[in-house]
């Protein structure tokens, strides 16, 4: 198997080189460092799998996601990421991944992972699995629209905020005041509880909003 290893911290994305690089019958092809490099080596050294973070500077793992699966539909995208909430693990699926670990998977849990993606299959992390069958159970009703604990409102709004529409851009096209919007920004970041808008967009692209024809 030819993985590519697509991580923004340098240390980690060493130590999980080099522990890819102990598994049987894996080889480590390449590195990338955010979502562009990732979508730019998979062209270039043609993996079959990449091993992919969420959360990067610039592109984003869900972007980086959609555009690899999109352009070579034969190679498996195997997210390795910190995040665990419903809104990320479904934006990654969404975006064509066929599996999600968390960053405390140990080095047989990924060598099983990398081994189902290769043969089509889809994997997921113990918690995460439990998570997608009680979504499933449920008949598909509430984690799958991401941030459920947004409004409706809120996410429309959270969206244009990712697409870099700014406030009074925000209250023009949706026929509401400057101050309206601001109290549901306001909002959006108390809920999702980060500190300024570009931790807001970072977390919006991650989950797969902010894409896609206006």
């Amino acid at each position: 198997m030819r993985v590519l290893v697509v991580d923004d911290h340098p240390l980690f994305r060493e130590g999980l080189t080099i522990a890819i690089e102990t598994m049987p019958d894996v080889e480590v092809v390449g590195e990338a460092g955010d979502g562009d490099e990732a979508v730019e080596a998979t062209g270039r050294l043609a993996p079959d799998i990449v091993v992919m973070d969420l959360h990067m500077p610039g592109t984003n793992g869900i972007d980086a996601t959609r555009r690899i699966v999109g352009a070579h539909p034969g190679v498996a995208v195997l997210v390795l990421t910190m995040l665990d909430g419903d809104d990320s693990v479904f934006a990654a699926m969404r975006a064509g991944a066929r599996g999600y670990l968390l960053k405390g998977a140990d080095r047989q849990e990924i060598a099983r992972a990398l081994r189902a993606v290769a043969a089509g299959e889809v994997v997921f992390s113990a918690a995460i699995a439990s998570r997608v069958l009680a979504w499933f159970a449920s008949g598909g009703r509430g984690a799958l629209a991401p941030f459920p604990e947004l409004t409706d409102r809120e996410r429309e709004i959270l969206d244009l905020v990712a697409r870099g529409l700014t406030n009074p851009a925000i209250a023009r096209r949706l026929h509401l005041s400057d101050k309206t919007i601001r109290n549901h920004v306001s909002n959006v970041f108390t809920k999702l509880q980060v500190a300024d808008r570009a931790e807001a967009v970072a977390r919006a692209r991650d989950a797969g909003l902010g894409t896609g024809p206006l």
